[in-house]
């Protein structure tokens, strides 16, 4: 998972990649999203992923296995109503509540139930604040958690490409993944969802891994004509990744790229 922010990381680190306490971290600032309270349903020492991006920020999966368990839907709850609890008294007020942190929040068995506890908690203490979920969306083809999505103002789903060989080079999805399902899945909720983009440049393993290129824009920007999600966040490289070789997109890269999709008539924000 990679979120782009100024971190409170754990003690945890390995080449400068962070992993996040659990279940509650932050407030961070977030590029996008502003001041972001974060709820991290992984365990709190290690990464759980169904993907090991090259650029993520917590790190390749291997070099972070957990032995804590994942944070029950009760102490999710707790932890959350506590933080609410000071930050109602101290501050700041979040701007949004961020489903993200070590790994993929999707993944937690209870996520729909929890879900629905963090919206309460949320329209008690601050229900100007909105709700937010950074996913890879490999999980949307649960039926509860389609459902859950509903509560989200921001349901944030990754689509780096649409290249196969793209996807296993640099997303490295753990187990079976088939794009065209998982496009065809969020064409089905494309009025509840935003499509966020890595765009970045460089070399992994002696691979080129720039998608900024035509030959995967253009694809990239069909499938965005047909999903129609409700918005679309394009975004480079912020922090250190544990692939080293890897290279930020232009400002004139992104730029382009999103007035592309402004053209098919989608609203695009640009981070760099």
């Amino acid at each position: 998972m990679y979120l782009c922010s100024v971190l409170e990381p754990h003690d945890v680190t390995i080449m400068s990649t962070v992993i996040y306490p659990s279940p509650i971290f932050g407030p961070v600032h977030s590029r996008r999203l502003g001041v972001s309270l974060g709820i991290n349903l992984m365990p709190s020492d290690g990464k759980v992923c169904s993907f090991d991006c090259i650029y993520c920020e917590c790190g390749y999966n291997k070099d972070h296995r957990p032995h804590k368990s994942i944070p029950t839907r009760e102490e999710v709850r707790k932890a959350l109503e506590s933080k609410l609890c000071e930050m109602k008294e101290k501050g700041p007020k979040p701007d949004v509540l961020t489903f993200a942190g070590n790994g993929e929040p999707l993944m937690h068995p209870h996520f729909a139930e929890i879900v629905k506890d963090v919206a309460q908690l949320r329209d008690t203490y601050f229900p100007e604040a909105k709700l937010s979920v950074l996913s890879n969306a490999t999980h949307i083809y649960k039926p509860e958690v389609r459902e859950a999505l509903r509560h989200f103002d921001n349901a944030i789903m990754k689509l780096d490409t649409v290249s196969k060989d793209y996807i296993e080079r640099v997303d490295r999805p753990n187990g079976k993944y088939d794009v065209e399902e998982q496009i065809r899945w969020l064409t089905e909720i494309h009025d509840r969802i935003i499509i966020q983009t890595m765009f970045m440049k460089g070399t992994h393993e002696g691979q080129d891994v720039n998608n900024c290129e035509e030959n995967y824009v253009a694809p990239w920007l069909e499938v965005i004509g047909k999903i129609r999600p409700q918005k679309v966040m394009i975004y480079t490289i912020d922090r250190e990744t544990p692939s080293p070789l890897l290279e930020k997109a232009s400002r004139e890269e992104l730029d382009a790229i999103g007035e592309r999709v402004r053209a098919l008539g989608v609203e695009c924000s640009v981070s760099y």
